[in-house]
């Protein structure tokens, strides 16, 4: 892509901040129709499209991104964007792959894990996703109540439909 392109992919960013991504979107799908594989541009046509609820649009536009090697924190976005919309559509099964292919590049991204939660209940297994939960919620809280049962909680978290 040209500088004229990066400033009209500077120009889109600053558009989605303020609310207009009508505006953004005219300028993306000119940019996508002389750059089709441009990782940066379908990423943030999906983000439009998604803030807009036009989420099956959208999927194309982010499976792109992904497919054209969009790097670092926007590959993480694009990735739980990506996840989360198929799951809104009811996709639960292309969704929990999505999610799981992402937690495979990203091991430490807490909000994958947690958005897979949520496709693992949709999907019937909740006490799988419930036990998530639960382990990043001992991962990430101060909270003294719940530290003081960390080790309880973490040996119920996968255990939940037991009983003894």
């Amino acid at each position: 892509m040209s500088s004229s392109d990066q400033k009209k992919l500077d120009q889109v960013k600053s558009l989605r901040r303020s609310g207009k991504t009508d505006e953004a979107i005219s300028i993306l799908t000119e940019l996508l129709s002389d750059h089709p594989s441009s990782a940066e541009a379908n990423c943030l046509m999906a983000w439009c499209l998604d803030s807009l609820g036009r989420e099956r649009e959208a999927i194309p536009h982010y499976e792109a991104a992904i497919a054209n090697g969009i790097q670092g924190e926007e590959r993480k976005g694009t990735y739980l964007g990506l996840g989360s919309t198929l799951r809104c559509l009811g996709q639960y099964e292309k969704s929990l792959e999505v999610f799981e292919k992402a937690i495979g590049e990203f091991p430490e991204h807490r909000a994958l894990k947690v958005f897979r939660a949520m496709v693992l209940h949709n999907l019937g297994r909740s006490s799988e996703g419930l036990g998530v939960l639960i382990l990043e919620l001992l991962d990430t809280t101060t909270d003294e109540e719940i530290r003081t049962y960390d080790r309880a909680l973490r040996f119920y978290a996968d255990k939940l439909d037991q009983t003894w």
